[in-house]
């Protein structure tokens, strides 16, 4: 008699499932609870806001020996309302004041991060500029800066962050 082969099959071991963001997204709006305002949910994405800054300014520490700003632009999926992700860019200038927005200035002398500003989305800003009057403690930082970012102060302090002068024709809109 013919000794059998025996074959040897290599079962995976199983790894522990996460569920996906859309299955997650899915359910909370399925589950029918009440939507959490735009505030709320951008607390709630903060978990990890300050790891994911220092890991960009890390990288970016390590290719230049000047100042730089890292960007956080927060963007919503279009699919999942109740999705954000946030999108970290190291740059060499200041950024122009925008909606979804927040931006940091690195020291390289004094190895020291300044926070230099946070735009909410267009209509948080509506809302905060509307309801100023009532905005908690809490949020009145965040209200300073929608109504800088509203009368053009946040745009002369990026002029003046990157050594730029208001009289230059580039920066003249009727020029």
């Amino acid at each position: 008699m013919p000794e059998e082969k025996k074959k040897l099959v290599i079962v995976p071991e199983k790894k522990q499932e996460r569920p996906t963001v859309g299955k997650v997204s899915r359910d909370l709006l399925l589950s029918g609870k009440e939507s959490a305002d735009v505030i709320e949910i951008g607390r709630d994405m903060q978990k990890d806001y300050m790891s994911e800054l220092f890991v960009c300014i890390d990288e970016m520490r390590n290719r230049s020996k000047d100042n730089f700003f890292v960007v956080v632009i927060t963007k919503r999926e279009r699919l999942m309302p109740n999705v954000f992700r946030n999108f970290y860019l190291a740059r060499t200038t200041c950024p122009t004041p925008d909606y979804d927005q927040s931006v940091f200035k690195y020291h390289q002398k004094d190895d020291s991060v300044e926070y230099i500003w946070t735009i909410p989305d267009k209509e948080s800003c509506f809302v905060l500029k509307q309801n100023a009057l009532q905005v908690v403690e809490k949020e009145q930082e965040l209200l300073k800066f929608v109504l800088e970012f509203s009368d053009g102060t946040l745009m002369k302090k990026c002029q003046k962050l990157n050594g730029e002068k208001s009289e230059s024709l580039l920066l003249d809109p009727n020029a």
